[in-house]
């Protein structure tokens, strides 16, 4: 048996790196304000939003703006608060003309009203309102120049961010690593399983030494399965060695870009694929949306307009060999599901469907988000979940019930 464990962005967050989408807008809009600090011409501008010095105004750029010859101060030397600059002359109609897209007003009402977003369910919106509601290909054509932008500068706030990396935390690393517990297996998953228990009672010696010498365990390890080999019929049902349940692979699925979750790699008994690939190599990074199951999908895909297609992540998959790689994995071995941070939203929903729902997946756990109040996220999660699966009943049996759940991090 095996583990498939799905690093999402709540795995940063876990490790108090600032990974999130609102963490990245408010590090957009100081950019900003660092722009119209220098700025040697009377407009600043990105293609998200630009701030333009009205005719009206006798200053020679936005430098000047802040250096005295418009806004004054008792204190100059004082160094401005970059949001308050930015704040300043959004608000200030008589100093400047502002003009923000629709997709960058659409992610800040969402962090104002829902105090977080969804940067690719945002983009997916304005994707089927320019192709679908209201086609415009110039309005396509510009949304996907936008949104390659966002992912240029997420690209260069997250290096910024991470380039210290974070230790790996022993809570962590021993529920990745810790054996399958019984009483997750699914009903449907449940006759699998029973296979698997009745071959390992016919399993040679050598098979659990190697098994042993991967995890590090001593030899009380081998001698657990001896004498369970030995006297099976007189243990509790459910009550099986370490080895047996010990994962032979866990497989990380990171869908982060970042690469916090290499350090809890174990090469023995671990590997890792970026399924979205990662900061070392921009290129390989897939940022868009990639839900085929949506009814506005297929319509997308008739219209016969590749710039409807540019940036669904199920196209963008096959630039590398990771999907495949992912379904050999899948394919293999009945797998039990962690999930580590990941949302699992819709803009993920075509692979997280052929994951929960394949033949081999006997079981999934989700880890939750406990918050500061003693309330947790567990079935807000679960809801998420089950929008990824067709079969409701299958849903009810695979996931993990929260008798036997816990939080990510306590």
């Amino acid at each position: 048996m095996n583990r498939v464990v799905l690093i999402g962005n709540g795995f940063d967050l876990a490790h108090a790196l600032p990974t999130n989408y609102e963490s990245f807008i408010q590090w957009y809009w100081e950019q900003c304000g660092n722009n119209l600090l220098h700025g040697l011409g009377k407009e600043v501008s990105d293609g998200l939003c630009s701030f333009k010095i009205n005719d009206v105004i006798d200053v020679h750029n936005w430098a000047s703006v802040f250096q005295g010859w418009y806004y004054k101060r008792e204190n100059p030397l004082i160094p401005w608060d970059l949001k308050d600059v930015v704040r300043l002359v959004k608000e200030d109609k008589e100093l400047c003309d502002f003009r923000i897209s629709q997709f960058l007003q659409q992610i800040c009402n969402n962090i104002e009203t829902k105090k977080w977003v969804d940067i690719e369910n945002e983009y997916y919106k304005l994707l089927t309102k320019h192709a679908i509601v209201e086609p415009s290909f110039e309005k396509l054509k510009e949304l996907n120049g936008q949104l390659q932008y966002i992912q240029k500068l997420l690209t260069e706030y997250l290096s910024f961010v991470c380039q210290n990396g974070a230790q790996p935390i022993e809570r962590l690393w021993n529920k990745i690593y810790m054996p399958i517990n019984s009483q997750d297996i699914s009903i449907n998953g449940f006759t699998e399983f029973r296979k698997y228990i009745d071959n390992c009672l016919s399993l040679q010696s050598n098979v659990w030494e190697d098994k042993q010498s991967r995890y590090g365990l001593g030899n009380e390890a081998i001698r657990a399965v001896e004498d369970y080999t030995k006297n099976y019929e007189r243990y509790v049902v459910g009550c099986y060695p370490d080895l047996y349940m010990l994962p032979d692979w866990v497989l990380f699925v990171n869908f982060n870009y970042t690469n916090t979750a290499t350090s809890y790699l174990r090469k023995s008994v671990s590997s890792q694929i970026h399924i979205h690939g990662d900061l070392t190599n921009p290129e390989s990074m897939i940022f868009g949306y990639g839900d085929e199951m949506d009814t506005n999908y297929l319509r997308l895909q008739n219209l016969n307009n590749n710039e409807c297609l540019q940036n669904i992540k199920s196209i963008k998959y096959l630039e590398s060999d990771n999907y495949r790689n992912v379904l050999s994995f899948i394919d293999s071995a009945p797998y039990q599901i962690y999930i580590m941070g990941h949302s699992c939203g819709n803009s993920d929903r075509t692979l997280l469907n052929t994951l929960f729902e394949h033949k081999n997946c006997i079981s999934i756990k989700p880890y939750y988000y406990k918050k500061e109040d003693g309330t947790d996220n567990y079935l807000e999660l679960v809801m998420n979940i089950s929008r990824n699966f067709t079969d409701m009943k299958l849903m009810r049996d695979r996931v993990v019930n929260k008798t036997y759940c816990e939080p990510l991090l306590e």
